[in-house]
């Protein structure tokens, strides 16, 4: 079930992609639009799997192959931060200026929220479940204990999330690109705080390598924290007609 739903978060995310962009239009040539999404993708495979390696350090040091175990752990938020290092590095060879994510935005929940399902599927055999609780919610995925279903909250935010970013982009008309960059920070934001209730290594100062990272990165967008007017172009849309 993980295979099928890793496959098909990849496929129906990209034709998610192509529809959107044929529907609204590219800002970005054909080239250099291959050009970043050649640099996302090899920077979320290479961020996904450096980040998932070094999320147990113990683990890493004592595995014997060292390059098959940084293949075999992987993880969202070193793929979204890695594809978005990716990005920049080649709009910065190819001289190109023009914000590209936001026709990432909406395949890219969709995608994780697919991936994630097959995530829930796995239940304790894949380390996306929660930490034990008592709350009435707490299910057993597969060693009798009752555990937070983190993967069922992350896919419950990423609708809310999905929700708000339409409804935001209805409303309010956006600078290029702002729409990736509110994706990203309620992520990394969320992402922040699931990890207090999922089982992971844990350094002295109680932050996990997940944690630690997304705390980089919401550091990476402060600008846009501390003052989000600057990801409007105006008000709202009705003051375009009064």
């Amino acid at each position: 079930m993980h295979t099928i739903t890793d496959v098909l978060s990849l496929f129906i995310g990209f034709r998610y992609f192509v529809y959107l962009k044929r529907k609204q239009g590219d800002q970005i040539n054909a080239s250099n639009r291959l050009s970043i999404i050649l640099g996302a993708t090899l920077g979320a495979f290479l961020g996904s799997r450096l980040l998932g390696g070094f999320e147990n350090p113990p683990s890493l040091f004592q595995s014997q192959n060292v390059f098959l175990y940084f293949y075999s752990n992987k993880t969202i938020v070193g793929g979204l931060l890695g594809g978005l290092i990716g990005v920049e590095l080649i709009k910065k060879i190819i001289k190109e200026k023009t914000a590209s994510g936001d026709l990432f935005t909406y395949p890219l929940i969709l995608a994780i929220i697919i991936g994630r399902i097959g995530c829930f599927s796995m239940g304790v055999y894949e380390e996306t479940y929660g930490v034990p609780t008592s709350l009435p919610w707490a299910m057993n995925l597969g060693d009798n204990i009752p555990r937070h279903p983190v993967c069922l909250y992350e896919i419950t935010v990423l609708v809310v999330l999905w929700i708000f970013i339409a409804s935001v982009n209805k409303k309010y008309v956006l600078q290029n690109g702002a729409l990736f960059k509110i994706f990203m920070i309620a992520y990394l934001l969320f992402r922040l705080l699931l990890d207090f209730i999922k089982p992971h290594y844990t350094y002295s100062f109680g932050l996990s390598t997940i944690q630690i990272v997304c705390i980089a990165g919401l550091m990476y967008y402060y600008r846009y924290i501390i003052h989000p007017q600057r990801l409007l172009k105006m008000k709202c849309k009705t003051s375009v007609f009064s």
